[in-house]
């Protein structure tokens, strides 16, 4: 692999444990205007889309008060995960000293994405963040559009760090490497090792290491 001149983080389960915290604001948003118990196997379900594509499968009724709601839970227990995953702010201040190009692409919409970068101290490093979609999935658009931005830094010295299949399937489909991120307990690691991402690291210690040997 060439030296890494870029890279596009995921946020979800890449830079923070915020997958509870999400199911979490789903549920206290949802079930009082579905009147019903919502499992967390049907909220991850919907995962892919922003929040929005997820009230919008849930509670299409609602779908506004939803939006709201969820929004306002989402910031209201992000005690839940008040830090990133321990390691993960040195690595973006290493990378800034470098003057290594920081993007995110994340499914999440712009409001809560902006409210996790905040209450982390994140914001500043990242040039650019492009947001999810309510009616799909939409990295690869996000990281092609990253991409178009990058003048003198091909595409085999960007790389994308997430933790989802489909982030591999994202970066295959803009022919960049993939870093696949299994430190998380949502990860699912078997899954990962099934598509081959270009390479696969449990712990964000392992993956300092090996990236700072290639920046």
């Amino acid at each position: 692999m060439k030296k890494i001149k870029a890279i596009i983080f995921d946020l979800d389960g890449t830079l923070a444990n915020t997958l509870p915290l999400c199911v979490a604001a789903f549920r206290s948003s949802i079930e009082p205007l579905a009147g019903r118990s919502i499992s967390d196997e049907e909220i991850i379900a919907t995962f892919g889309p922003s929040e929005e594509g997820t009230l919008l499968a849930l509670a299409p009724n609602d779908f506004d008060k939803g939006v709201a709601d969820y929004l306002r839970f989402y910031e209201e227990l992000h005690f839940m995960c008040p830090t990133p995953f321990e390691g993960m702010k040195e690595i973006l201040v290493r990378l800034q000293q470098h003057n290594i190009h920081i993007s995110m692409v994340t499914g999440k919409g712009p409001i809560s994405a902006h409210v996790s970068l905040e209450k982390f101290g994140l914001t500043p490093f990242f040039e650019q963040v492009e947001t999810g979609i309510k009616n799909g999935p939409s990295k690869p658009e996000g990281i092609q559009r990253i991409l178009n931005q990058l003048t003198g830094i091909a595409h085999d010295e960007v790389i994308y760090v997430g933790d989802a299949p489909t982030d591999v399937d994202a970066c295959r489909k803009v022919g960049i490497p993939i870093i696949a991120a299994a430190w998380a307990e949502t990860a699912e690691p078997e899954k990962l090792i099934a598509l081959n991402p270009d390479q696969l690291f449990y712990t964000v210690e392992d993956f300092k290491h090996w990236l700072f040997q290639n920046i």
